[in-house]
């Protein structure tokens, strides 16, 4: 990775957080929210999006990486409220459902 990319990333991994399903749902209905699929690197996906990176960010596309978040997978955030992780690339939000921690059972 160069001295920018390292750059961006850090600056980028600083300005994500954990958010609520209800914070994000404008941006759901305005079109700019990119799910990020969990096992996928957010602060990676994002970065590709901010250098505009178009053929890594298509190739995610086609592969599922990322996307936009669908009609059945909002109503299931809705109802299950999960722990999720955004951080904003203009005009974009990308987010990711964290993972739930294993039980300690």
């Amino acid at each position: 990775m160069s001295d920018d990319s390292s750059t961006l990333y850090a600056k980028l991994l600083g300005e994500t957080a954990s958010i609520t399903w209800q914070e994000l749902q404008p941006f759901f209905a305005r079109g700019a929210l990119l799910r990020v699929a969990a096992e996928f690197d957010l602060i990676e996906a994002a970065q590709a999006v901010a250098l505009d990176d178009r053929e890594t960010v298509a190739r995610w596309l086609s592969n599922g990486h990322i996307g936009k978040l669908g009609a059945d997978e909002a109503q299931d955030w809705l109802e299950g409220d999960p722990s999720l992780w955004a951080v904003v690339v203009a005009p974009w939000v990308l987010v990711q459902e964290r993972a739930a921690k294993p039980s300690l059972h």
